[in-house]
């Protein structure tokens, strides 16, 4: 029997383990989301717990598994498996996840940074097949990005490469990110600042028609709303989108001049905007590039979208 590989996508909102074969079809997945604001201890057992589950409900046993593969939401310094940073959870600074999930398997556990996963993914079997080189840059609650160069992961000396969510476009922006820095493309265009975004339009005095309450509290505001808004050509939300797709098409336009990718592969929780949102991203790119391109640079949606993290984290271990 074809060994599978475990898969783990370690979100700030969503934590999903699966089995995954090696072409990429998932076997078998379970999602939660009441791993949230706990601590470290805590999810390297719930992932434990998780990943016993998902073998024990599929009749296998761990050695079933060439390994298991894990992708973490912020840095992560890759040749020793500790978690450096992150936005998206409680605590994990200089932490060995690695090793901490290590003890509790008998097979090779990998850990990376999410958005080198998902980038994995794309190469191996979504939008990026085909391509030896590629950016993938995944557009959620964060903005991160992970780099393939000759076909293989570039990672940089410490793990960190294709941060591109913490270039700074902006340095009198309104909006200061999660890393303390101010006009960070994170800072300015992800899914975490879209409530301040919400707020601050309705006080230059652009009016909402969503029905909202009197007392809205602008803490709820996700994409989930502003996507409502764009349903029904709501001034605030169109607004918000067309401010947060200009500013990745200028982070696009950056990654173009810095590595001259054939193709950028954009995923993420807030590409379900829709159409308005993705051909504004292109529109600004090309307005920015101009007659810079010589090749045709593609741009284009990831192919796994929702799955892409936990095929990549599996994937990991073909690397």
């Amino acid at each position: 029997m074809e060994k599978l590989l475990a898969g783990v996508d370690l979100g700030g909102t969503k934590l999903s383990v699966g089995l995954v074969k090696p072409d990429g079809t998932i076997l078998d997945k379970i999602i939660v989301y009441d791993h949230v604001g706990k601590e470290e201890d805590f999810i390297v057992n719930y992932i434990t717990q998780l990943v016993r589950k998902v073998i024990s409900a599929n009749n296998l046993k761990e050695s079933h598994l060439e390994g298991i593969g894990v992708g973490f939401p912020g840095h992560v310094r890759y040749r020793d498996g500790y978690t450096i940073t992150t936005s998206n959870l409680k605590g994990f600074k200089n932490f060995p996840l690695r090793d901490s999930l290590s003890k509790n398997f008998s097979v090779p556990v990998r850990l990376d940074n999410d958005a080198n996963a998902q980038a994995f993914c794309e190469f191996k079997c979504g939008a990026g097949r085909g391509y030896d080189d590629l950016i993938f840059l995944t557009i959620s609650s964060g903005i991160g990005a992970g780099i393939i160069i000759n076909r293989k992961i570039y990672r940089g000396m410490t793990g960190t490469a294709g941060e591109f969510g913490h270039t700074i476009i902006d340095p009198r922006s309104d909006y200061i990110c999660t890393c303390g820095n101010r006009g960070c493309l994170m800072g300015c265009a992800c899914g975490l600042t879209m409530p301040q975004m919400f707020r601050k339009k309705t006080e230059d005095g652009i009016k909402t028609t969503l029905p909202l309450p009197a007392d809205f509290d602008f803490s709820k505001v996700d994409g989930k709303l502003i996507k409502q808004g764009l349903e029904i050509n709501d001034p605030v939300s169109k607004a918000i989108v067309t401010d947060c797709a200009d500013y990745i098409g200028i982070g696009l336009y950056n990654i173009f001049q810095v590595f001259n990718p054939p193709v950028i592969i954009l995923g993420g929780g807030l590409m379900n905007l829709g159409d308005f949102y993705f051909s504004r991203i292109k529109t600004k790119f090309y307005e920015l590039a101009r007659d810079m391109i010589y090749d045709p640079i593609n741009i284009v949606r990831s192919e796994a979208e929702a799955d892409a993290g936990l095929i990549g984290a599996a994937a990991l271990l073909l690397e």
